[in-house]
């Protein structure tokens, strides 16, 4: 399944335990794959550059290098107009329609706003992992 990823839910899935970690521990056994852009892939390590001048005890530059080696990387068709309320969150909506993801996951009040927009569907971290990642019995 073939999914967009939010720059917070990275960053929490990286930092930290709970849905979002459970995202990147589906994606490290191929459950996931991550759809970027060169947009994308740069906020990311612009928050990583951040991050990690923050908090040094985190090696967050090779987990991310990791990601973008092993993430399908498009280049996004232009949306046109502005669609969501912030400008900045366009460019995951943007990879979602390029790509062909059905799922951005986002903990962004912005991006959830606009679920269903074009087939798309915007959806928590929570939610995601509960409805894809949990095992069947």
């Amino acid at each position: 399944m073939k999914v967009v990823l939010d720059t917070n839910v990275l960053v929490s899935g990286i930092f930290f335990s709970g849905p979002p970690a459970e995202i990147l521990n589906a994606w490290s056994k191929g459950q996931v794959q991550f759809a970027l852009t060169s947009e994308i892939i740069d906020e990311y390590l612009k928050v990583a550059d951040i991050l990690s001048n923050r908090f040094g005890g985190v090696e967050i530059g090779s987990i991310l290098s990791l990601i973008i080696t092993h993430s399908e990387i498009i280049q996004p068709q232009p949306l046109g107009q502005q669609i969501c309320e912030d400008q900045d969150d366009d460019k995951f909506l943007a990879c979602a329609l390029s790509s062909e993801s059905k799922i951005i996951i986002s903990g962004d009040k912005h991006l959830l706003k606009i679920s269903g927009y074009r087939g798309i569907t915007i959806i928590t971290p929570r939610a995601f992992a509960e409805r894809y990642l949990k095992k069947q019995p």
